[in-house]
């Protein structure tokens, strides 16, 4: 699955649902990197079994942070419309205040709507069922993998890094 929104309009985000991964893209850089909590739209839009759309909202959600099977619940909340569509309605709650509600196409298997902790409503818009080219979904040729921490490690042997007091 491929996220494009306007507050990464430099980039993009793919979702492999089957892996479980998801990247941020940045095509002029030519660079990538693991999404884990850049965004959690790649945790929400996902597509998901009808029957039974909690479990790749979980592994999701296991990518950007440890998820606790005590506190995170997920169950169907019922049935509703978004736009001309009937979806069903999921309720997803954790102790990380990371829970929504989404409503799931189940024609479509994805979720077209989601409503997350603090009230915020994102919808999916522009929707056309048609062929995508594959290469849409794809990392383009000759990306390299920017990983943040082997720059925090570049800095901390660099001559800018103040070292914290030692403890006493």
């Amino acid at each position: 699955m491929r996220i494009e929104t306007a507050d990464f309009a430099d980039g993009f985000f793919l979702v492999e649902v089957a892996t479980p991964a998801a990247y941020f893209v940045r095509p002029r850089a030519k660079v990538f990197m693991d999404a884990r909590q850049s965004t959690p739209l790649t945790r929400m839009f996902v597509p998901v079994d009808p029957d039974e759309p909690c479990r790749q909202w979980q592994m999701m959600a296991s990518l950007a942070a440890p998820v606790d099977p005590d506190t995170w619940h997920c169950g169907r909340d019922g049935e509703g419309m978004v736009g001309d569509r009937k979806a069903d309605i999921y309720r997803i709650t954790a102790a990380s205040g990371a829970g929504f509600v989404g409503w799931v196409d189940r024609e479509r298997r994805f979720p077209l709507q989601i409503k997350t902790a603090d009230g915020t409503m994102i919808v999916v818009e522009n929707i056309r069922d048609e062929p995508q080219s594959a290469q849409s979904f794809e990392l383009p040729p000759g990306m390299r993998k920017f990983d943040p921490r082997a720059l925090i490690d570049r800095i901390r042997q660099s001559d800018v890094w103040v070292a914290p007091p030692a403890s006493e």
